[in-house]
């Protein structure tokens, strides 16, 4: 397990959601402190809201893209491309070692949360979900994508 993977795994088990875990593991990287890496990825955990979409293992990574590779100006074209192509790349290694991108899916729930409330942090939980991996396999994807 790499440093970065091994801080976002450090940061989910502390109680931050997923999405905080990963991107602030690597915001530094980025000179975003801490305090501002968790809150730009508060709302994302759960899959955005707990809703169970888009994994926030994984939207935490896609920020981390963004800052890397993402364009300020709205007619680059190109510098678009090239996001969308790292954020694609990144889909496709955390792909490798889990067989949705979506929350709801690696969970083994076959629909939307109803409760915006997020579950208590017991032993029971970290045993039921695979979150704390789901973490860790973004981040080491992530690794690669950012070349770091």
């Amino acid at each position: 397990m790499s440093e970065r993977s091994e801080k976002a795994a450090e940061l989910f088990k502390s109680g931050y959601n997923c999405s905080q875990s990963v991107f602030a593991a690597f915001a530094d990287i980025f000179g975003i402190d801490n305090e501002t890496a968790l809150k730009i990825s508060a709302g994302l955990g759960g899959g955005c809201g707990r809703q169970r979409e888009l994994c926030g293992a994984v939207s935490g990574a896609v920020l981390a893209i963004g800052m890397k590779y993402g364009t300020t100006d709205g007619e680059d074209a190109e510098g678009k491309k090239l996001c969308y192509e790292k954020v694609r790349e990144f889909s496709d290694e955390f792909r490798k070692t889990n067989s949705s991108i979506v929350c709801r899916e690696l969970l083994g729930l076959d629909r939307k949360e109803e409760s915006a409330t997020p579950e208590k942090r017991t032993d029971s939980y970290y045993k039921k979900r695979p979150c704390v991996q789901l973490v860790i396999d973004s981040a080491e994807a992530l690794e690669k994508i950012l070349n770091i």
